[in-house]
């Protein structure tokens, strides 16, 4: 079909970028082994847009206009693909000729493969068989697998601090101290501290290590301060913070609340506030979210908190789960990538239940006639406060 001119404008922008990682084209003759393959890493991906009747130097070739198209490409997205997807098809007409143009979103059933059992992902303007580091990011983002339930190697219960564990269980009228060694381990494997090989988990030994860090590279908070608002900008301050990850939340919160100082001025004896700041609660939930929900398969990435001029910014490694979007996040819907460290930090106090955290978060925010923005980056998450 004939498109409006709104449509075709943007579509013969989207062919001038050329291929990268949303944009795929292809000629008439290609066949569906090479069609499956583009929507399985799209759909493990972020999406993207498939151009048949386009060639790789971005002219115009158009396609048969006899051939049912999309019949055959709505069967390819049902046999060729597991599980199967729903792509957008559209006909257009660009100089003359016939393109089309197929819509892949952002799969919510990840991870996809092909028939010959091939898990791609898109990397820049190619596809590429998924690492068994990536493979596993994917079936964590569909909730198949869980890191936090993760035996550490080389770990044992020498490795965990007893006495915070006494605190904990105490909550529950448990004396743990006072337990043998054998009912120690056992309380330790049903509350999945300690796997049943009687190795610390990921969640074990990030709630109740006595240095997580040694073990699990990179599980820390990084607060860095700039004079400007670029990342190129003049470092002020940077600080690396380790430990369990509620100390990890209250000292970067009290180190954010000592790097912003509040404008304010002397009014006869009194100092008054010139600018409405946001509250140390909202620091708080941001971190808590930060450190629950980031992918701790990710060892080369750290927590990063940026303080600039104008904005401060939470980068947490991770891609957001299958079915949450911004829009979710924003409405107060979560998903628990790590549920093990969500439940000891719901226990500790340090998560709401009810999933009020992010609304209360943009609420505190509108408040003050601030701005929150809330954006995946690659690998990571990013939350970014408009100062």
């Amino acid at each position: 079909k004939k498109v409006s001119k709104m449509d075709e404008n943007k579509i013969i922008e989207i062919i001038s970028q050329g291929e990268n990682s949303a944009v795929e084209f292809k000629e008439k003759n290609v066949k569906k082994e090479s069609i499956a393959k583009e929507f399985v890493a799209f759909s493990n991906s972020y999406g993207g847009v498939l151009m048949i009747g386009v060639g790789d130097q971005k002219e115009i070739l158009g396609v048969d206009s006899v051939f049912n198209y999309e019949e055959w490409i709505m069967n390819i997205a049902r046999q060729n693909i597991i599980p199967a997807i729903t792509p957008i098809y559209e006909k257009v007409l660009l100089d003359d000729k016939e393109i089309i143009v197929i819509n892949i979103a952002k799969g919510k059933n990840k991870p996809y493969q092909t028939i010959n059992n091939k898990y791609l992902i898109r990397i820049g303007s190619t596809n590429r068989v998924a690492s068994q580091d990536e493979l596993m990011r994917l079936y964590q983002q569909s909730g198949f697998f869980h890191y936090d339930l993760n035996g550490v190697d080389y770990t044992s219960m020498t490795d965990l601090n007893l006495t915070q564990i006494d605190k904990y269980f105490q909550r529950y009228d448990i004396d743990f101290l006072s337990e043998s060694e054998n009912e120690k381990l056992i309380l330790l494997r049903n509350t999945d501290i300690m796997t049943s090989e009687n190795q610390c988990t990921v969640a074990g030994l990030l709630l109740f290590g006595i240095n997580p860090q040694r073990r699990l590279f990179n599980s820390s908070i990084t607060v860095a301060m700039f004079k400007g608002n670029e990342i190129n900008s003049e470092l002020i301050d940077k600080k690396t913070i380790d430990g369990t990850i509620d100390i990890q939340v209250d000292t970067a919160v009290a180190l954010i609340n000592n790097l912003i100082p509040e404008a304010s001025t002397i009014e006869g004896t009194k100092r008054v506030a010139l600018s409405k700041n946001f509250k140390t609660i909202v620091f708080r939930e941001l971190l808590v979210n930060a450190v629950v929900h980031r992918n701790y398969s990710i060892l080369g990435s750290q927590i990063r908190i940026f303080i600039f001029d104008n904005r401060i910014e939470f980068k947490s490694p991770g891609r957001l789960p299958n079915t949450i979007s911004v829009d979710k996040i924003r409405a107060g819907v979560s998903y628990a990538i790590n549920p093990v460290i969500v439940k000891f930090m719901e226990n500790l106090r340090y998560i709401d239940k009810l999933g009020r955290g992010i609304p209360m978060v943009c609420n505190e925010v509108k408040k003050i006639d601030k701005s929150i923005n809330f954006e995946e980056q690659g690998e990571e998450f990013c939350v970014t406060l408009y100062l």
